[in-house]
């Protein structure tokens, strides 16, 4: 395996928990959850294990500034503009929607970071900033590096490559030997592809056995198999030899994003409550709740067999509980 360029400063190995009351509640296989919002980086979550090489190679470039983009309550920006002042550089986050008025939850941490924030109406006006904003930043001698969206670079889908890597080398069922013979299904929040892409390539260069399914948040199952098999193709490379990955190799349902992006529904909105009501734990209602009331629907429908164990991998999201929008939606 190749030497790859990365820091160090998430809280790892992120633990494994039994969820043994919200199991017996939907009379379902055992639930595990994967507690990746306690990644430690400003609230935890997915994106700083991608950070950790996506700062790297940042460094390596010589970068002075990071510049990235995302909703206007973008986890992966929070995460991104504190890595940024944890390494002493520059930020500059390009967040799609209105500024709220009072700000709150991920806007309100963008700030207290030091990120330089640039709102902008729609994505496609986004994308086009956010080139202007690197191309200045470029021409003021400010030595920008481009974070991609979600951090989903294959630089980015390394983080979870070695995710599952650490998975197994826990033993999450007690008595159990590593969790490959203890894991069957691992259900998870996709959206830009980087942790689901991470995941797939972890699974086969670390001979994991079990599923691994991605719940869309926000685009279709055919862009998902082509983006995260091609993806998760690039980011093999960085290890070594390429490994070819095919649409087939990518498991993956859009069942459950129809609303669209950010639009709290009463799916949502139950597995909100049912993870804090039955094991005093939080998801956020964008992406972890959507996740998780994909897989409490799966559940329900017997798509998994009883005697069998789900994993479910959380990738944070907690601020955006406190965001007006979500939070007046839930109660």
């Amino acid at each position: 395996m190749k030497p790859i360029p990365r820091t160090h400063f998430a809280h790892l190995p992120t633990p494994i928990e039994e969820l043994p009351r919200l199991s017996v509640f939907l009379n379902g296989p055992l639930i595990l959850v994967k507690r990746d919002d306690q990644t430690g980086l400003a609230f935890g979550g997915n994106k700083t294990r991608k950070l950790e090489f996506l700062v790297a190679e940042a460094q390596e470039q010589g970068a002075q500034t990071l510049i990235s983009a995302g909703a206007i309550q973008s986890n992966h920006c929070r995460q991104t503009a504190a890595a940024a002042a944890r390494f002493g550089l520059e930020c500059v986050l390009v967040l799609t929607g209105d500024a709220p008025s009072q700000p709150s939850a991920n806007f309100l941490l963008d700030q207290l970071f030091g990120a330089r924030i640039v709102t902008v109406s729609d994505r496609k006006d986004r994308d086009r900033t956010l080139q202007e904003t690197f191309d200045a930043a470029t021409a003021e001698g400010k030595k920008p590096y481009l974070v991609p969206y979600g951090g989903s670079s294959p630089t980015g889908a390394l983080g979870y490559a070695f995710a599952m890597q650490e998975l197994m080398n826990q033993k999450p069922c007690e008595g159990s030997e590593p969790s490959q013979g203890c894991i069957d299904w691992i259900i998870f929040g996709t959206s830009s592809g980087g942790t689901h892409a991470g995941l797939v390539l972890g699974q086969r260069v670390f001979g994991f056995k079990g599923k691994v399914l991605g719940i869309s948040i926000d685009e279709s199952e055919d862009w998902l198999k082509s983006h995260v098999s091609k993806l998760a193709s690039d980011a093999s490379e960085k290890l070594g030899e390429r490994i070819e990955f095919s649409r087939e190799d990518i498991l993956a349902t859009d069942a459950y994003c129809q609303a669209g992006y950010g639009v709290l529904t009463d799916a949502e909105r139950e597995a909100v409550r049912l993870f804090a009501k039955y094991e005093g734990l939080l998801i956020d209602p964008v992406y972890t709740g959507r996740a998780a009331a994909g897989m409490i629907d799966l559940i329900r429908k017997g798509f998994f067999k009883r005697d069998e164990t789900v994993l479910f991998w959380h990738t944070g999201g907690q601020p955006a509980l406190f965001a007006e929008k979500y939070a007046a939606g839930l109660m």
